[in-house]
This record gives C-alpha cells, sequence and structure tokens, in this order.
C-alpha cells in the first residue's frame, strides 16, 4: 500500500475514533444528566441518533474494507475460476446502483435544507449528508475494483474480498 493511501487511511480511522468518542461522550453527558440532576436533556438523545448515523456511514464509506461488508459468496466460493467474473458483475452492478442512486438522494438532501432537527435546529440537509458521500464513494469504489477485475492484476481485487484465515 502506498505511503499516501496508508496516511488517508490513518486519518479516516481517526475521525471515526472522533465521531465514536463524540457519541460516547454525548451518551455520557444524557446518563449523567438522568442519573445525577434527575432531568433527561432532549438534545443529548437526537445528537446521539445524528452522530450514530454519521458515524455508521462514515465506516461503511471510509473504513470497511470489501471483505468486511454483507456478501453473499455461496457462487463465488463454490467455482473459484468464475471469481474473477462473478465480482466484476457484482462490483459494476453494486457500484451501478450507488451512483443511479445519488442523484435522487442529492435531489432529497437539497429539498430537506427547509427542515430542522426538532431540538437542536440542526438543518436536515447536514444530518443526511453522509448518505450522499457514501453513495458517491462506495459506487466509485466498486466501479474501480470492476474495471481492476478487467486488468492484469484481477488477482489482487479478489484477494480483497476472500474471508480472512
Amino acid at each position: 500500500m502506498p505511503a499516501w493511501r496508508q496516511r488517508l487511511t490513518r486519518v479516516c480511522e481517526a475521525l471515526g475514533v472522533l465521531l465514536f468518542a463524540l457519541l460516547f461522550g454525548v451518551f455520557v453527558v444524557q446518563v449523567i444528566a438522568r442519573l445525577v440532576w434527575g432531568q433527561p436533556l432532549t438534545w443529548t438523545d437526537e445528537a446521539a441518533v445524528i452522530l450514530y448515523t454519521w458515524l455508521v456511514l462514515w465506516g461503511t464509506t471510509a473504513i470497511c474494507k470489501p471483505r468486511e461488508h454483507v456478501a453473499f459468496d455461496i457462487l463465488f466460493q463454490q467455482r473459484p475460476g468464475l471469481q474473477r467474473w462473478v465480482l466484476c458483475v457484482a462490483c459494476a452492478g453494486v457500484g451501478g446502483l450507488l451512483l443511479w442512486a445519488l442523484p435522487g438522494s442529492l435531489d432529497f438532501i437539497a429539498f430537506m435544507r427547509r427542515e430542522s432537527t426538532p431540538v437542536m435546529g440542526w438543518p436536515l440537509h447536514w444530518v443526511y449528508a453522509p448518505f450522499a458521500l457514501m453513495l458517491a464513494v462506495v459506487g466509485l469504489a466498486y466501479l474501480w475494483r470492476a474495471l481492476r477485475l478487467l486488468g492484469k492484476h484481477w488477482r489482487q481485487v479478489v484477494a480483497e474480498f476472500e474471508a480472512r484465515p
């Protein structure tokens, strides 16, 4: 893996850790507010839901490797000679569908600019924006893998999808 990609991976993982730390911090504040002060804080529930959503989408986008995603690999495992082509069709299909959904999602996100969260008043387009990022990044990554499967280094791509020992 090139040095720039290792640094980018570390930055992405650090951002994931930061999102989790914020989520945990909000959770702790909520517990303290309920148990110590006897009065729940409404903004912590909303912040926790938003942070959890962002954390899941960020993890899917930037941290999870292909073999860590949900996969149905029965055909892939049963026919080793077909691995390359099954993966190529699957990657092209997944990438194509995610990118196909992107314009409609962007339109919905832009529409949600008018609305805001009930407690904190955050514009909802900021709440849903990570979904568009996930669609674009994961879609392009899968299309890139499909193209790489057509090249001479296709075995490296197949290895990315194989289960860990």
